[in-house]
């Protein structure tokens, strides 16, 4: 019986997103299994590509020309029958290719890594020997001289090189050498006690493992290494009384210090225990509920999902919680590792490779039954869901910005669906939309309007700057925040402020001649960073040295203008030279570990201001701290963007609420510049209500989320006229889709029109019901495809979270 293999081959564009038939060599016959990796021929020169099988079948005869499969990559499915209908679903939900929905799934270090090598089949060429210098094989590489590979190019077409390609599976377990304990405890103890007169370094070596055999298979060398002589160890294996071998190692990744004490159930409040037993019932049931716990910050919202993950281990099932931010997650980890131990893993981003690899790997053997992550968890191999977390569900990094553009709530909300378990969504300040669906009843509204210590919410003082600058105080600080730090430190408290803006000052500008320095490669002024001495770009990365004069104008008077972190900290430290101070931004955390350690330093009062960009907004729970201020608290309400008012009022409610979260009463001053917006002054109150009635009233009048759905189409070229006229394309292609009823916006740039020296044009689709819509997004998914310009980039997001 011959066996024909479906693989999905590892290239993105639209003429590849099918399977391709393979013919399964008889060696893996009995073994192919779906959702195996394999290394499969493709195209006119046979290159070697990575695929994924997501279907067998057998035919009676051999298929004319098929090729076959080269090797198989993986012993076991990575990916099972869940996770390939998930991809399938998740490519046609955001109009990309099914390889990049496969490669979204999987950790990274299970994505092909590709070789291409020329091999000599001419030997007597001299020309052909030099460049391989007695060498079979070579490796193509770019760091190979153009004019190498010119040569080898027409070397080939002699026939006096042929090429071969290679695919590198990255994913590698770590290994270590250890002993293993081949042997019980007592043979250990015999052989101990015949060594003990005339090796007594070697007798204690067996008088340790004959203790440790009870327990464990092996010891790791390095171990034995720290107690014991080498010399010792060494000799026993060359006596053949000890094995040697290499072992496998988990990486780790939670931390195993004493801060991990095992944690009891907390007694709840009424609002919690309903909460919690509504959330049960529904897992009882299989029932596909989503809930929105909405509870203001402090109100045990953690404790309901600790529970309810409580209720769904006891049934033998198993739990997906997602928090938004990598800073949160060591808090959050500690919390859930508290409670269930080794049967928690954790995804994010700021794990190694190897971390990531060993923590899926756990996942998918059934070892851990808890996921704690970040976006991409979502797509945890966990198998028999009964309950799905979402906590922050409001927060923007939950959206996936590149290709494929997914949400993660809507991933969660189908893979409930095939579980047959229910969704908690989880928030202090819900999404419009998400609340807007409790309104309609589509989710299960569940509220928790207390704080779990019955503290009063902090109370909120908003500082008008406008004032200040009157009066010629630092532009950075009021007289109010400024007295209020004074007291904390005296009282040996805690404060946190907030800046959302990371460096020193926000632009470089001639007084002279108004020259502002700008990125050569984006439409964005450059940001002054004085730790680097250096003027740097957010957008794409570009370095220049500070200019001592202007480059227009030449004159002397370059200054600084805006505000930073890094210059908010110099102030600090010059205001309050005795105040021990941590800033916390995407410079200060960028090696692996920073942000628990930074976090930890906090947490044990080893500070006494926290100051951070939105990343220290949400999430954290430190009892002693009784002030938090907003810097500016104007940031985002500038942006052209019809979401601004509601990121603003998320941002500062979420922020006021890591004030009095102990037994000290809390205080928030928020500096403003806009002291009268309604975002402000209903954050002041923490009245989410209000806030939702009138947001909800300025969205109808304007035609936005949640009343209409939107469809954003955007182009990208190195040339501005050739992104314009693609977009204007797009226009025409896709009108005859639509009805009059949408709303068409565009094409227009974007607000920052060029990036990395890429222009950006939009249009934004604005509809509530369009039949056709999909099936001309997918015309222009094919479009992109066939556009000759190799250049030209064709976006399509659906429900964009931004439109700047």
């Amino acid at each position: 019986m011959i066996i024909i293999a479906s693989v999905i081959v590892d290239v993105p564009v639209a003429q590849t997103n099918r399977p391709f038939d393979y013919l399964v060599p008889e060696v893996y016959a009995n073994n192919l299994a779906v959702g195996m990796r394999v290394s499969v021929p493709f195209g006119k020169g046979d290159r070697l590509l990575q695929g994924y099988v997501i279907g067998l079948k057998k035919a009676q005869t051999k298929p004319h020309n098929l090729k076959k499969i080269e090797h198989v990559i993986d012993l076991e499915p990575v990916l099972n029958e869940e996770l390939l209908q998930l991809s399938d679903w998740l490519a046609k939900k955001t109009f990309s290719f099914r390889i990049s929905s496969l490669q979204t799934i999987l950790p990274g270090v299970m994505r092909g890594k590709y070789h291409k090598y020329a091999q000599v089949t001419d030997t007597e060429d001299p020309k052909v020997k030099s460049v391989f210098k007695h060498q079979r094989m070579i490796e193509i590489t770019d760091q190979l001289d153009a004019q190498v590979i010119s040569d080898l190019m027409r070397w080939r077409q002699a026939g006096k090189v042929k090429f071969e390609y290679a695919v590198e599976n990255q994913a590698r377990v770590k290994k270590q050498k250890a002993i293993i304990l081949d042997h019980s405890g007592q043979e250990y103890e015999k052989l101990s006690q015949k060594l003990r007169k005339r090796a007594p370094k070697q007798a204690a070596v067996l008088a340790y493992l004959a203790r440790e055999a009870k327990e464990q298979k092996h010891i790791l060398l390095q171990v034995l290494n720290k107690k014991f002589s080498s010399s010792a160890i060494r000799s026993l294996v060359e006596k053949s009384i000890l094995t040697e071998q290499n072992v496998e190692v988990k990486r780790e990744v939670i931390p195993t210090d004493k801060a991990f004490v095992h944690e009891h159930d907390k007694p709840l409040l009424p609002d919690q225990q309903k909460a919690v037993i509504a959330i049960n019932q529904a897992t009882a049931a299989k029932a596909k509920k989503v809930f929105l716990l909405e509870g203001v910050t402090g109100s045990g919202k953690t404790e309901v999902y600790l529970q309810s993950i409580k209720a769904v281990l006891a049934k033998g099932r198993t739990a997906l919680m997602l928090v938004p931010e990598i800073a949160l997650t060591p808090q959050m980890v500690q919390r859930v590792y508290a409670r269930f131990g080794h049967q928690v893993a954790v995804l994010h981003s700021g794990l190694s490779n190897g971390e990531k690899y060993d923590e899926w790997r756990r996942i998918n053997a059934n070892e851990a039954r808890v996921v704690v992550g970040a976006r991409s968890a979502i797509f945890a191999p966990l198998k028999n869901i009964g309950l799905i977390i979402m906590d922050e569900e409001h927060e923007y990094s939950y959206k996936q910005e590149d290709t494929p553009r997914y949400h993660a709530r809507d991933v969660a909300l189908h893979r409930a669906q095939v579980h047959n378990c229910p969704v908690v969504l989880g928030s202090a300040t819900p999404s419009l939309e998400s609340r807007a669906r409790a309104e309609k009843g589509v989710y299960q509204l569940l509220l928790l309007p207390q704080r779990v210590n019955q503290a009063p919410l902090p109370h909120v003082h908003i500082v008008d700057m406008r004032e200040n600058i009157e009066k010629h105080r630092t532009l950075d600080f009021s007289r109010a925040l400024s007295d209020a730090i004074t007291v904390r430190l005296a009282k040996k408290e805690q404060s946190v402020l907030m800046l959302n803006r990371r460096g020193f000052s926000s632009f470089v500008m001639c007084r002279n001649c108004g020259y502002v320095a700008k990125c050569p490669n984006c439409d964005i002024s450059l940001t002054l960073h004085m730790s680097s001495h250096t003027l740097k770009c957010h957008y794409c990365g570009h370095e220049e040295q500070i200019p001592k004069t202007c480059p227009n104008c030449h004159s002397q008077k370059i200054r600084y203008y805006g505000t930073g972190t890094e210059k908010v900290a110099q102030e600090l430290k010059q205001m309050y030279p005795e105040a021990r101070i941590i800033r916390m931004d995407v410079d200060t955390t960028r090696r692996k570990g920073a942000y628990e350690q930074l976090l930890k330093k906090f947490e044990k009062r080893e500070a006494d201001i926290l100051l951070g960009t939105q990343m220290i907004a949400k999430g954290l729970d430190f009892p002693n701290v009784t002030l938090v201020g907003v810097i500016n608290a104007d940031t985002a309400l500038g942006l052209p963007d019809f979401r601004a008012s509601e990121r603003t009022f998320q941002l500062l409610t979420q922020v006021s609420g890591r004030a009095g979260r102990g037994s000290k009463k809390g205080e928030v001053y928020v500096q403003s510049y806009n002291p009268d917006h309604y975002a402000i002054k209903l954050a002041q109150k923490q009245d989410y209500e209000q806030f939702f009635r009138q947001e909800m009233r300025l969205r109808h009048e304007g035609g936005y989320p949640p009343y209409y759905f939107t469809v954003l189409l955007q182009t990208t070229h190195p040339d501005e006229s050739q992104a314009a006229k693609a977009a204007y394309s797009i226009l025409k292609a896709i009108q005859p889709y639509l009805s009059e009823q949408a709303i068409i916006l565009g094409p227009t740039p974007k607000a920052i029109a060029r990036v990395k020296n890429q222009y950006y044009y939009q249009i934004i689709i604005k509809y509530k019901n369009e039949p056709k819509l999909a099936v001309g997004l997918n015309h222009i998914l094919e479009l992109s495809a066939k556009a000759h310009d190799r250049l030209l980039k064709i976006a399509i997001d659906r429900e964009p979270l931004q439109f700047i």
